[in-house]
């Protein structure tokens, strides 16, 4: 406090890739505290900042009088020291400050330039609740007496609109319960859409499936669990009363999924279960309901536990008395983020939060990464407790795995059959419908075809911002378009060739548009539907989509990779792969492992009801270890091998990855900082017995009119980034150049 009474509190705002720290004067006596979010003015404009402390002693030469002032109070207790401790955590592994990562943390627009709306708030609606245990020395009137009987059925209250509307009663039948001390009103969040009026009673289990859940409740706190399943062996259901076991504890839980379209399926199951208490959390969400959401999970504590369905970013959702974590689908590579940083695994992060608060980390998959799998084997000596291997080998319909049938395209096309759809997948489609099946057809790529090329000369259509092949994209009427998947840039089709001149173009590759229309064309009156990024945009895109197929609007669902994750479709009895080679031939360490999920992951959705299934796998290289991985269905074999593999060579996960990416509008600008800042970190790396590659330009080497460039670091695992602090790195490279700094990479 300064000797004018006025007190003073540093601010920390975004300002500069840490931020910085301002002090500000408190004239309106505004209970602050240090976590707390508040609106202030930097150079004109409004902020929201971070509180950091109180300042006891303002330097001499900063005149009091000039200070500006805390404006308004923007969210209380925004940042407690436990929350704060997990993100600076966060913040050292990804070499990044706390700052950003604090940006990352809180919901879009917390920290930063204020839009100048008010701070959204929950919507509160009134909860009426009967209080046992009290009496009255008067008869009621009956009305009252009424109202009393019906709570009295459902003691945990109901919804002050129910009372009114569906019930039948008035607000002062209410008001008089209220008044003689035989009820209670609170304000709570109101259910969100789509909640069921009644909740579902938890499913029966087999032997594997409790032995599971045995094994997760009685975990120790901070204890990591892998929960192998195979496609339709109940993980979900394990999941859900895991997470209830939580609830009956006073905990909640938090689990994560992949994708955006995985979110509506679990929301479903979860709210079927649990109803109001689920909160949702993903960027589909408008920046008003991720705010509320994010305070709803800042109010939970043992009385009103919750449970959050979210995507990546819900692991730093400030929950108090948190039980157990779930990552669904842990093997996706959509649980790391590549951009902006920090470039953060979710899967680390929540190992690292399990640790903390002594939550329990559930890890689930068919087709676990090889990371997990490592983590479950005992090597001699090792004192880390690892994590806990649990098996689901059935499938709770009691089917067997789909059989898998590869058709070798070479010899389609050496018989004189030119076609995208094989025979033997023809033949199959055409019975599809007289055996009241469907299918699912995956496709590599969107669009109509990969790329379009000249053919006199060969030259292939690109797009004028980026490295990459523009994609054929056919419209209803016919019309068609290109496209570039990278920066989104559109023109017409070319009419002459940029090289030759010549007039001749032909679309080459297959994607989900073709595909389609070779399937309108061969198999009259199938019903088709098309699920890919450009069918489910929008709101509730996925789910109007699946529900589509699941009510048997379609025969056929074609689409991109979105169809192998988490989707439950009972009466697909064909998976079907067209064009593998797509998936197999990637130059790309992880490329085998991830192309064996992907068709694992598909060929389990078909079978999953009560008839079998069968898979049809479209290949020109039929021998591929992949390929014959799938045939066999032993994934743990594979992993063993590529466990092998990697050793001996000491690759990821046996040494540790580190990947600089530079990026600028200059090529020569951009080629010269990414040298400048290899020599400046080869000396250091070297010491520290860590390898240099590079620099060399990005695998796409330009994207949006930005030129990239890549240094990639390998060092020993579980060593630290011998790199110096990242504000040192970004004034190497220069102002007109970005850096990334990636730890831990998945592409390389």
């Amino acid at each position: 406090m300064q000797g004018n009474g006025t007190i003073c509190w540093q601010v920390w705002l975004d300002a500069g890739h840490e931020g910085r720290i301002f002090t500000y004067s408190n004239p309106d006596h505004l209970l602050l505290a240090p976590g707390d979010l508040v609106r202030v003015s930097l150079r004109r404009r409004r902020q929201i900042g971070l509180v950091v402390e109180m300042v006891a002693r303002l330097p001499q030469d900063l005149d009091p009088g000039k200070l500006l002032p805390i404006e308004a109070i923007h969210q209380k207790a925004a940042v407690d020291p436990l929350w704060q401790g997990l993100l600076q955590d966060v913040a050292d592994d990804c070499h990044t400050s706390l700052f950003r990562t604090l940006k990352t943390a809180l919901p879009p627009g917390w920290l930063g330039q204020h839009r100048g709306s008010a701070p959204a708030q929950p919507r509160l609606r009134h909860w009426v609740e009967p209080l046992t245990g009290t009496a009255t020395l008067s008869p009621l009137p009956p009305r009252q007496q009424q109202l009393l009987e019906r709570l009295s059925l459902q003691p945990e209250g109901a919804w002050m609109q129910e009372i009114l509307r569906e019930w039948g009663f008035s607000r002062s039948v209410v008001q008089g319960l209220l008044v003689r001390s035989l009820a209670r009103v609170q304000s709570r969040a109101a259910p969100q859409r789509g909640s069921p009026p009644g909740l579902e009673s938890p499913r029966r289990l087999n032997a594997a499936q409790k032995q599971a859940l045995e094994h997760i409740v009685s975990a120790s706190p901070g204890a990591n669990l892998l929960l192998w399943g195979i496609t339709g062996s109940g993980k979900t259901e394990v999941y859900l009363q895991a997470m209830a076991a939580c609830l009956n504890r006073g905990e909640s839980s938090l689990m994560l999924t992949p994708e955006i379209g995985l979110i509506p399926q679990l929301l479903d199951r979860c709210q079927a279960r649990f109803g109001e208490r689920v909160i949702a959390y993903h960027s589909g969400l408008g920046e008003p309901q991720r705010i509320a959401s994010w305070r709803r999970c800042q109010a939970a504590d043992r009385q009103a536990p919750v449970i959050v369905v979210g995507t990546r970013s819900a692991i730093f959702l400030p929950l108090a008395v948190l039980g157990l974590i779930v990552l669904d689908e842990e093997h996706d590579s959509s649980y790391k983020q590549e951009s902006p940083m920090p470039c953060y695994h979710a899967r680390t992060v929540a190992q690292r939060r399990a640790r903390l608060c002594g939550a329990r980390l559930l890890l689930g998959s068919a087709t676990p990464s090889l990371e997990s799998w490592l983590a479950c084997r005992r090597e001699p000596g090792q004192t880390d407790p690892g994590t806990t291997l649990l098996r689901l080998p059935q499938r709770i319909s009691g089917q067997q795995d789909a059989p898998v049938r590869v058709v070798d395209m070479r010899l389609e096309l050496a018989e004189g059959h030119r076609r995208l759809i094989s025979r033997a997948l023809r033949g199959r489609l055409d019975r599809l419908r007289d055996q009241d099946g469907q299918a699912v057809v995956l496709v590599p790529r969107r669009g109509y075809s990969s790329f379009l090329s000249c053919r006199s000369c060969g030259e292939v259509v690109q797009c004028p911002h980026c490295d990459v092949a523009l994609t054929v994209h056919r419209h209803r009427d016919g019309h068609q378009t290109l496209r570039c998947h990278w920066c989104g840039h559109r023109q017409e089709p070319t009419l002459r060739c940029g090289s030759c001149g010549s007039t001749a173009f032909k679309p080459f590759g297959a994607g989900t548009q073709r595909v389609m229309e070779q399937l309108e064309q061969e198999l009259e009156g199938l019903r088709l539907l098309r699920f890919d990024r450009d069918t489910t945009r929008g709101r509730d895109g996925h789910r109007r989509l699946l529900e589509q197929f699941a009510a048997g609007e379609a025969d056929v669902l074609v689409g991109t990779q979105m169809l192998t994750k988490g989707i439950d479709l009972p009466r697909v009895t064909l998976a079907a792969v067209l064009a593998a080679d797509g998936l197999l031939h990637r130059p790309d360490l992880r490329s085998g492992e991830q192309c064996l999920q992907v068709l694992l992951q598909l060929a389990g959705r078909a079978g999953r009801g009560e008839r079998p299934g069968e898979v049809i796998v479209q290949t020109y290289s039929p021998d591929h270890p992949v390929i014959l991985h799938l045939i066999d269905g032993r994934y743990d074999k594979y992993l063993e091998t590529e466990r092998q593999v990697r050793q001996q060579a000491g690759l990821v996960p046996f040494s540790r990855a580190c990947l600089l990416r530079l990026a600028g509008a200059s090529a020569t600008a951009t080629a010269t900082a990414a040298a400048t800042l290899a020599e400046r970190i080869r000396g250091p790396l070297q010491e520290a017995d860590w390898l240099l590659v590079g620099p060399a330009p990005a695998p796409v080497a330009r994207v949006a009119d930005r030129h990239r460039w890549n240094v990639l670091l390998h060092g020993p695992v579980g060593s630290a980034l011998p790199l110096p602090p990242e504000a040192e790195l970004r004034a190497l490279v220069g102002r007109q150049v970005s850096l990334s700094i990636d730890p831990d990479p998945l592409a390389l």
